[in-house]
This record gives structure tokens, C-alpha cells and sequence, in this order.
């Protein structure tokens, strides 16, 4: 730290800058042969050409030429060459220690579950009703009725690009229905209104199907084509919408114990002080919610890649594990099937910041599960049914990946992020957590917590972890996120669309 660097295992041979370091900054006695930014790596010692470069203690990549200590280490010098891990399923499953859970004021709805915000969600079958379910919340926006109802949080048009144009049958079909299906069902929302066209792949009776697609009951549905055209939909909506504000008004606030949270937990615009503040605190709030019986999500399986052995080694069963590893096999027969690479480098944005290879931004990645057991692996959108933590499939672009988290259930999210990723997720609210100071002074209006202050303040990764906790309670309590305050989430449903688009 003295020198301005910080080594975060004693078998790393890089050393992570904690500022920008101009040329002949004396670092592990050497002077730097040129300038360092800030979140990069610097060779701790001499690295041969093809020797692994450590960080974390585990294997971020291979150095493509010798490199000298003090050297910069980047995407220059830096690659990925072909190695193995042992996945030693369930070796390292530790159960946690339990903790007397915590309270927040929650909304109860009839399947047990408890809701953090109390929505009426418009949701579409297809992108052909999208307009249309918007035109139908501009006009509850200026319903008196609509907007003299308490415990009302808002009426939200859920619009996406897909629905048909598509096959009937196959596993992009299968996973936008998982998905429709479990928006309607989540607990942050007090009704549903669905609205099709009426002529689309994804039919509206499939989707409702013979049983209720809410247990409370308030859930209606129409199409475009049935009802009589845009403004008879619209009209007919209001109606219909008055009366489900109406039955979602009369809940209210109630206690609920933090068991009954389940909380996505996401990344973005990542930098090299990840994987060192923001993931590790989110990772300890993990356990912390995990010892007290509430489930945390962790998914974007492109960005655990090389990583997933630290997971499988926390897996209550075998078959926790396996499954794990069958999505991984997926994903690599997906990409090669659309000319990607699962080994690909990160962003743009992630290189500026100071990761170089997918491996170093998945092991960062992987920091924001925690300790905890591995309790069950799910596809994207498939109802978690089990409390603990968990794994959820998905892309890792954020937006989907936050998607097929809510459809999962998450009536929470936390975000980490060192570029400064803004967003947010309705009807989930998502707390922003900045991974470094300076990033979180120039973007303060966006950022909910500073976890920068680790390396600027000396505060410890257990005390930033239990902050993050009291923030996620209040929040599930009713404060807004600064995402909520700014008006984020209206353009955030990204459904994951697999498959050929007809």
C-alpha cells in the first residue's frame, strides 16, 4: 500500500495500482519503466514468456512474451492459452453459520411471498402490442382515479422485441414464455394486466394457460385484435386497470423477515478494483442474507467462465454442480455455433479500467456470491424454490441478465459497478454500488454506496458488506434507489432471444 500498489494473494506475481503512477514510481523495489493507470497490473517480478500470471492466486491468463518486473501487464503482454481446473464438486461446501434474520416492511401476497414494491405491471406478449401498453400507461398517468390510489407504486408497461417471427417449439420459445410467465408472477407486482395483438407466435392463451397465472386472482388479459383496435384497448384498459388498483391497494406494509428477500446480484462496466472492493463487500452481504435465510442470484455465465470451479466446489450436491457445468458446456457450444468465443476479452471500458482477460473479470466476477453453499443451478427464468444461495444462467449482458433474474423471482438488485453503469430495473429496484471513489464523486447522483472508501479509508469488507445489508432492507422497505428517484426501468426488460428470428 505504501508504494501505491496492493497484492491480493501472497502467490500473485502482479501487484494491482491503486492510482495512476507516472514512470520511475519505485514499486517492489523496482522502477516503473513507464506510466501505470490506475486498477492495472504490474509485474510483481520477472514473468517468463508462456508462465501463468496469478491474480487472486488463481490463473488470469499467460504472458505472450518475457515480461520484466515493474512492467506494465495489460492486453500488450497478456493472453489466454488452453489450461484445466479441477472442479472438485462440493469439496469446499461449508453451510453457514445461522443469523437471527433481520425485518423489513414488505407486501404479502397470497403464495406466501413478499413483495419490496407494489406495481401494476402492463405486460406484452409480443413487441406488435408494445406501443399500444405504452399508450395505455401515458393514459393511466393521467387518470385521477389511478393516481388517488395508495400503496400504488405505478402502473409499468413491460415492452420487449420479440414474440414472433420465431418457432413455436424451440428453447428461445420456451425461455420467453419462462420469462412472460415469471414477470406476472413476481411478488413486486399487486396485478397484470397482459396485452397481445392476437396474431403472434407467443399466443396469449398459451401464456395463461389452464390455472391462474396469479395467485391473488388479479390478473386480466386481452388482444388488440379482440377488443377492437388501439382505442378501444386503451379505453377498455382504464377500466380494467381501476379495478385492479383498486384490489392492489388494499395491501399494505407489513414485516416481513429477510428470508423472504431474494436479491439478483449483478456487475457492469467493471474495472480492476471489482474484484478488490465492490464484488467482495456485495459478496459478504451475500452470506450475510444467506445465514439469515434469504436467497441471493448469481448469473451472467460468460462472465464466470474460468471461474466456475470456484462454484462447483461450494455445490450441496453432485448434481448442484454438474448442472453447473452442463450450462457451461451450453455455452460453449452456443457460441461456437454463432462464431463467438467463451474466452473472449472483456469490454472496451473493462480494459480501460484495467482488466485484460475474460478470466481475471470472472474471477472479480465470482467475488459477489460470497462463501456461502452453492444451493441449486437454474436455466434463465426458471422459479427459484429454494432458499440460500444460488445460480441463475443468462448472457452477461446486464440488462437480460437483471431480466431473467426478476422472472426468477429477485424482488431486489445490487449492482456493482466501476465505470459507472446506470440503470435500473422495474419493478425490482437495484442499489448502486461504485467500486471506486473517484468514480463515485464524479457520478454521485447515480451511485447508492461508495465501496472505493475499502482502499481510500482503510474500511474493511465485513463493515461495507453489513452497510450494504442495512441498505438492501431499507430499500426492500420502501426508500427509493437514486436509479428509482432519476425514473430507470421503462426500457430495461431485455427477454433473452435464442434462436432464429423468421
Amino acid at each position: 500500500m505504501a508504494e501505491g500498489v496492493i497484492r491480493l494473494h501472497g502467490a500473485d506475481n502482479v501487484v494491482i495500482a491503486l492510482a495512476d503512477l507516472p514512470k520511475g514510481t519505485v514499486v517492489e523495489g523496482v522502477a516503473l519503466p513507464g506510466p501505470v493507470p490506475r486498477g492495472h497490473k504490474i509485474a510483481a517480478r520477472g514473468i517468463a514468456r508462456g508462465e501463468n500470471v496469478l491474480r487472486y492466486g488463481q490463473i488470469i491468463g499467460q504472458a505472450v512474451e518475457e515480461i520484466a518486473a515493474g512492467a506494465h501487464v495489460h492486453s500488450h503482454n497478456l493472453g489466454m492459452a488452453p489450461h484445466t481446473d479441477d472442479y472438485a464438486i462440493g469439496a469446499e461446501c461449508r453451510p453457514l453459520p445461522p443469523l437471527q434474520p433481520l425485518e423489513f416492511m414488505g407486501y404479502h401476497r397470497a403464495d406466501g411471498q413478499v413483495g419490496t414494491r407494489n406495481y401494476i405491471g402492463i405486460l406484452t406478449s409480443v413487441n406488435c402490442s408494445g406501443s399500444v401498453a405504452r399508450f395505455i400507461a401515458e393514459a393511466a398517468e393521467k387518470d385521477p382515479v389511478l393516481n388517488g390510489m395508495p400503496n400504488v407504486d405505478g402502473i409499468v408497461p413491460i415492452v420487449h422485441q420479440t414474440g414472433c417471427g420465431m418457432s413455436g417449439t424451440n428453447e428461445g420459445y420456451q425461455t420467453l414464455m419462462r420469462t412472460l410467465k415469471g414477470y406476472a408472477r413476481n411478488a413486486n407486482f399487486g396485478g397484470i394486466l397482459l396485452v397481445g395483438l392476437g396474431c403472434e407466435v407467443m399466443q396469449v392463451p398459451d401464456l395463461v394457460g389452464q390455472g391462474r397465472l396469479r395467485p391473488d386472482g388479479n390478473f386480466r388479459y386481452m388482444t388488440i385484435q379482440g377488443t377492437g383496435g388501439t382505442r378501444a384497448t386503451i379505453a377498455k384498459s382504464l377500466e380494467i386497470l381501476r379495478e385492479m388498483a383498486e384490489v392492489a391497494s388494499r395491501v399494505e406494509r407489513r414485516p416481513a423477515p429477510v428470508s423472504k428477500l431474494i436479491v439478483g446480484l449483478q456487475c457492469g462496466g467493471s474495472d480492476g478494483y471489482s474484484g478488490i472492493t465492490a464484488n467482495p463487500a456485495l459478496g459478504h452481504a451475500s452470506d450475510l442474507l444467506v445465514r439469515m435465510g434469504g436467497t441471493t442470484i448469481l448469473s451472467e455465465t460468460p462472465e464466470i467462465y474460468g471461474a466456475e470451479h470456484l462454484l462447483t466446489r461450494r455445490a450441496v450436491r453432485p448434481e448442484v454442480g454438474e448442472r453447473l457445468l452442463e450450462r457451461i458446456r451450453w455455452w460453449e457450444d452456443y457460441t461456437a455455433k454463432n462464431d463467438g468465443e467463451m474466452d473472449n476479452n472483456p469490454s472496451p471500458g473493462n480494459k480501460k479500467g484495467g482488466l485484460t482477460t475474460i478470466l481475471e473479470k470472472s474471477l472479480g466476477a465470482v467475488a459477489k456470491g460470497g462463501t456461502a453453499p452453492l444451493a441449486g443451478v437454474y436455466k434463465f427464468g426458471e422459479p427459484i424454490d429454494t432458499n440460500g444461495f444460488v445460480y441463475m444462467d443468462s448472457p452477461g449482458y446486464d440488462p437480460c441478465s437483471v431480466t431473467g433474474q426478476i422472472a426468477s423471482g429477485a424482488t431486489m438488485i445490487v449492482f456493482t459497478t466501476g465505470r459507472g453503469s446506470v440503470s435500473g430495473y422495474k419493478p425490482s429496484p437495484c442499489i448502486k454500488l461504485a467500486t471506486n471513489s473517484e468514480m463515485y464523486a464524479r457520478m454521485a447522483e447515480d451511485m447508492d454506496i461508495n465501496c472505493g472508501d475499502i482502499l481510500t479509508e482503510g474500511v474493511s469488507i465485513e463493515a461495507k458488506g453489513e452497510e450494504i445489508l442495512r441498505e438492501i432492507v431499507a430499500v426492500a422497505s420502501g426508500k427509493k434507489t437514486l436509479s428509482e428517484a432519476l425514473g430507470f426501468g421503462g426500457a430495461e426488460f431485455v427477454p433473452w432471444q435464442i434462436g432464429a428470428v423468421m
